[in-house]
Formats: C-alpha cells, sequence, structure tokens
C-alpha cells in the first residue's frame, strides 16, 4: 500500500509526459526567388536609353575636310569646281539686280536683254537711256532704229511692271507707282531664282561627283571619299550664301 502510494505520482507525471502533443517543427522560410517575367525590377538594374539628341550632342559636329587642292588635281580640279558654283551665285545677284528692283531708274534699264534678229544685247548698248523727269524714262532708239519694236517687247517682258510707250524712236517708259503687291510678286520671284540657282548649283556637285567616281582606279577609296566630301562641303557653303542672298533681298523688297 505504501509503495502504491509512493509509486501513483510518478506514474502520472510518466503517462502525462507521453500524452503531450511534440513541439511544433520550425519550418524555414526562403525568400522568393526573383524570377525574370517579374515586373518590379531593382532601379539600379534598369537599362538606361539614350535619346536621339543625347546621341547627337556626343558625336559633335562633323569632322570638315579641307584637301589640298595639288594633291588631288589628278583626279579633279577643285579650283574649277570652286569657280563654277561661284559662276552660280554671281549669276544670281545679277538676276536680282536686273529683275527685281523696286525704285525705277536709268541704271535698272541698262541689263534688260534685247532680242534682235542679229543676237542678244543689253537695252543700254542699243538705246540711250536717261531720266526725263522722277515719273518718266526715255529710251532714245535713233542709233539701231530698227531695234525699236524688240527693245519696246523687252521693256514690256520684264519683270518690272512696266508699259511703254514707242514715240517715232523715242520708248517712253512711265515709272511705276510701288504698290505692296509689286513688292510681294518681287520676292515670289526672288524665291524663283534662287532656287533656280540652287538648281545649277547641284547640277555642278553632281557633275564633279560624277568625274571623281571616273577616277577610282589608281587611288584609295579614302581618298575618293575625301574628295567627295570637299565638293559636298562646297557646295554646302555656296547654298548658304545663296539663301543670305534670299533673305537680304526679300527684306529689301518687303521693306
Amino acid at each position: 500500500m505504501a509503495l502504491k502510494q509512493l509509486l501513483g505520482p510518478l506514474l502520472c507525471r510518466s503517462l502525462a509526459s507521453q500524452v503531450r502533443p511534440p513541439l511544433a517543427a520550425t519550418s524555414r522560410v526562403s525568400a522568393p526567388r526573383l524570377r525574370p517575367s517579374s515586373p518590379c525590377r531593382p532601379a539600379a538594374c534598369a537599362r538606361l536609353y539614350a535619346t536621339k539628341k543625347a546621341k547627337a550632342k556626343a558625336k559633335g559636329p562633323a569632322a570638315k575636310v579641307n584637301l589640298n587642292s595639288a594633291l588631288v588635281e589628278d583626279i579633279i580640279s577643285l579650283d574649277e569646281v570652286k569657280g563654277e558654283m561661284t559662276a552660280v551665285l554671281s549669276a544670281l545677284k545679277d538676276d536680282f539686280t536686273r529683275n527685281l528692283s523696286i525704285r525705277t531708274s536709268p541704271g535698272a534699264l541698262d541689263h534688260i536683254v534685247v532680242t534682235t534678229q542679229d543676237g542678244k544685247f543689253p537695252l543700254n548698248q542699243l538705246g540711250q537711256i536717261s531720266m526725263k523727269s522722277p515719273q518718266l524714262i526715255m529710251v532714245n532708239m535713233s542709233s539701231f532704229p530698227e531695234a525699236t519694236a524688240a527693245a519696246t517687247r523687252a521693256l514690256k517682258g520684264s519683270s518690272m511692271n512696266l508699259n511703254p510707250e514707242v514715240d517715232g524712236t523715242i520708248i517712253k517708259v512711265p515709272v511705276p507707282k510701288v504698290t505692296r503687291e509689286h513688292r510681294e510678286n518681287l520676292a515670289k520671284l526672288a524665291k524663283q531664282l534662287s532656287n533656280k540657282a540652287k538648281d545649277s548649283l547641284r547640277k555642278v556637285r553632281s557633275n564633279a561627283v560624277a568625274l571623281v567616281k571616273r577616277a577610282k582606279e589608281g587611288h584609295s577609296e579614302d581618298t575618293i571619299r575625301l574628295v567627295e566630301k570637299q565638293i559636298q562641303q562646297m557646295s554646302d557653303s555656296m547654298a548658304v550664301d545663296i539663301d543670305k542672298q534670299l533673305a537680304a533681298k526679300t527684306k529689301e523688297l518687303l521693306g
């Protein structure tokens, strides 16, 4: 009996330890891996794309070519090409002077071209031009009376808005009033003449480049490419001068 009383509490504690629920096992939770398809990416890994403006700025201005004409004269004469391009600009300036004068004066009629049976001549070579009054110009054709009709047609056909009257061998040219419409028409003509000059300039450049291409044999590709680039630069520079002449003339015409 005493032994039973002694073993009782010990037996109860043993049974209790056997029925006690086991401790929950601790599970390890690993961080989910970042998948390539995940929409969220670290900012540091984002790729930066350069804009076109940034790329152009990084490139900087294109290097200019400045070839020595003597070194490539066996390919083409750059001086002759430049001369032809300069002649285009000079012709444009002459056209502006002959055809785009606001104020009619004796000098403004000098370069009007008269077509006769013997050829084409400036008006001042056929007749004596003088200013009778601020409103009237006189052209005396007594030296070449047979060219009076042709000179009258040339005056009417000019862009100066002239309405000449014939009195024997004397051509009377009233000075027209300068109107806004007349100024605008002259500005349009200036634009047409400058576009024509640019067409002539492109023709000079194309002919020069074609000549260079025919000289490829015996020269490196780099040399040919540099010569072509030099010609293009010359053409671009002359085109800028044409635009400047147009801008100045347009400002003069429109006021």
